[in-house]
């Protein structure tokens, strides 16, 4: 199966140390942030899942649910948790697949051959409530994520979902947006757009972020 960008995010039931998680039925009516991890016990993980517990509330904010994934087994998710929880100074507070069988792993397309055969690279997906991936990204092993960028695109997507614009280069929530190329009747970007925008070009129409 290949995983891109609009399909839908494919469904699985697997155990986790949260106990047994339905995907779908778990992310209800909430967006979605799935991301894997090469193995339990490894440091930058560790700092990964740490900072993920933190951020909790933010996602939150945005009706977003995170779940990790590893190939290691549940007994020993819940002994790495101590470790994060205590080298982290946080409590982890979302769920850790354990796919033992590679299963999700295989759905999602998370083991490189090239990179390992066994391992899982760091993968993140973005899911909308319509369970469709709306944004994919892949790190080397080696690479932490940064989870304030996951956030910033979280806002532009929600954004960009229920408002007719774009987020420009280095976009930032509160900053001026893009108005997207069709929407040309006056009356609409009027109604629209009541703070006005500023026609840099007749296809660069920048205008104050809709819902601030």
């Amino acid at each position: 199966m290949s995983i891109r960008l609009g399909s839908e995010a494919p469904d699985f039931t697997q155990e986790s140390s949260e106990g047994t998680i339905n995907f779908h039925e778990w992310l209800g009516d909430s967006w979605g942030v799935l991301f894997s991890h090469p193995a339990d016990f490894t440091p930058v993980c560790t700092t990964e899942l740490g900072r993920a517990a933190k951020l909790k509330p933010e996602f939150e904010k945005r009706n977003v649910k995170i779940i990790g994934l590893s190939v290691d087994p549940v007994s020993s998710h819940k002994e790495w948790i101590k470790d994060i929880n205590e080298t982290q100074n946080t409590v982890v507070n979302f769920p850790l697949i354990a796919d033992e069988d590679r299963k999700v792993s295989e759905l999602y397309d998370m083991i490189h051959p090239d990179a390992d055969h066994t391992k899982t690279v760091r993968s993140v997906f973005i899911i909308g409530p319509d369970k469709k991936i709306r944004l994919m990204l892949t790190y080397p092993a080696s690479t932490g994520r940064n989870f304030d960028e996951l956030l910033r695109v979280i806002d532009s997507l929600q954004l960009t979902e229920y408002h007719k614009v774009a987020t420009p280069v280095d976009w930032k929530d509160g900053d001026d947006v893009v108005i997207v190329p069709d929407v040309q009747d006056e009356a609409e970007l009027k109604e629209r757009f009541p703070k006005g925008y500023n026609a840099i070009k007749p296809y660069l129409r920048m205008t104050p972020q809709p819902n601030k």
